[in-house]
């Protein structure tokens, strides 16, 4: 987020591409939502994602538990 995004105070949930080590956003906006918890997650806090399930964690616990179980369904 820049800070013209925070003069202009845009609201509501951003899309986002999730990539190694950073993220891509397609769509402004101030969160996005836990994909396991549906929880917002402010974007300057947003540290956990899948880049392969391109989803959102709340923590790294959650984070953690989602990449466990995808990787068991694989199989």
């Amino acid at each position: 987020m820049n800070r013209f995004e925070r003069l202009l105070g845009l609201k509501g949930e951003a899309r986002l591409r999730f990539l190694d080590g950073e993220f891509q956003v397609l769509a402004p906006g101030e969160f996005v939502r836990c994909a396991v918890t549906g929880e917002p997650i402010m974007l300057p806090d947003l540290r956990y994602w899948s880049v392969e399930l391109q989803e959102a964690y709340a923590n790294a616990e959650i984070a953690f538990e989602r990449h466990r179980t995808a990787k068991g369904r694989k199989k």
